[in-house]
């Protein structure tokens, strides 16, 4: 069994000021993307789906066709590619139309219910804009492969809060909260993360509004899941029931956490918290650039990626 990846790569990312998916930031001109998906490869996954926006869809064909086409699985089967889109209107037609007003996407979980046609297998959810490390994906990947045929029982990778931080300035995570069996319990969100001059990691948390310390061994969610199939007839439920209160809103989201919430909640679904030790990193401000430049440039001079990527 190969497990696919489904990648996140509507956004258009306010904050960072253009398509960081697109931009190039390997000693090749490599994207994240890029290394997400030879790490997904080599790690046994055997399709790749797209959640993009409509208005950049040709780019992104274009784009993965002269890239990626002569890319084999680790069976030496062609990888394959899908594509779908993500737009305000794709919602059920009872809630059409939407808020004239309303510009904002309706959140990860949403996009993710764009796929729910192409994927009939275990497959991972991740950000277009994040560096995961190869480690993240062979954990994830085996996880996949344990679950086959399985329902109601869901993965997040949590990565290590120490390294997920930015140098440029406080980021928003969310802390993983989990029981003895390794079982999440819920996703906190914390705001405005940062180390101080003593070296201590503190952040704000949005539940509450206190401003608390952290450890850096906490465990954080930066948006790398693990299903089966059927989360996306749950998801899809519970999306009902979120635009039954929010269809008119213009800026309430549909996310990832909120619909695994529901789902732990009401007993449907247990996620598994899996730990990686791999360090990530990402632009989540123009002045990341150059640092994850240089991580990439030192990455080929250590052997662990060839440079270009692909041939």
């Amino acid at each position: 069994m190969k497990p696919t990846l489904l990648v996140l790569a509507a956004g258009m990312g306010s904050r960072y000021g253009g398509l960081k998916q697109m931009d190039g930031l390997g000693p090749s001109g490599e994207t994240i993307i890029d290394y997400s998906i030879y790490d997904a490869v080599q790690a046994g996954f055997g399709k790749v789906v797209y959640i993009v926006r409509e208005y950049f869809l040709e780019q992104f064909k274009e784009t993965v066709a002269r890239k990626y086409s002569n890319v084999k699985c680790t069976d030496g089967s062609p990888l394959e590619f899908v594509f779908v889109t993500q737009e305000l209107n794709k919602i059920p037609a009872r809630f059409l139309p939407v808020n004239p007003e309303r510009q904002k996407p309706w959140g990860t979980a949403h996009a993710m219910l764009m796929a729910a046609e192409v994927i009939h297998e275990p497959f991972v959810v991740i950000n277009g804009d994040d560096y995961y490390g190869k480690e993240s994906f062979r954990i994830a990947a085996d996880w996949c492969r344990a679950h086959a045929g399985s329902e109601g029982v869901y993965a997040i990778v949590g990565f290590e809060l120490d390294h997920t931080l930015s140098e440029s300035g406080g980021v928003s995570r969310g802390i993983c909260h989990y029981d003895a069996q390794q079982h999440l319990t819920d996703v906190v969100e914390h705001l405005a993360i940062q180390k101080n001059e003593a070296g201590e990691v503190w952040g704000d948390n949005s539940a509450t509004g206190e401003h608390v310390q952290l450890a850096g061994s906490d465990l954080c969610s930066m948006n790398m899941w693990g299903f089966t199939p059927d989360y996306f007839t749950k998801s899809g439920t519970i999306f009902e029931t979120f635009l039954e209160q929010n269809a008119q809103e213009l800026k309430k989201e549909f996310y990832i956490p909120y619909a695994i919430d529901c789902m732990i909640r009401d007993g449907s679904a247990r996620c598994d918290v899996l730990s990686t030790p791999s360090q990530w990193f990402g632009v989540t401000y123009k002045e990341d650039r150059p640092a994850v430049v240089e991580k990439f440039a030192q990455l080929a001079r250590e052997g662990v990626y060839p440079t270009p990527l692909y041939q």
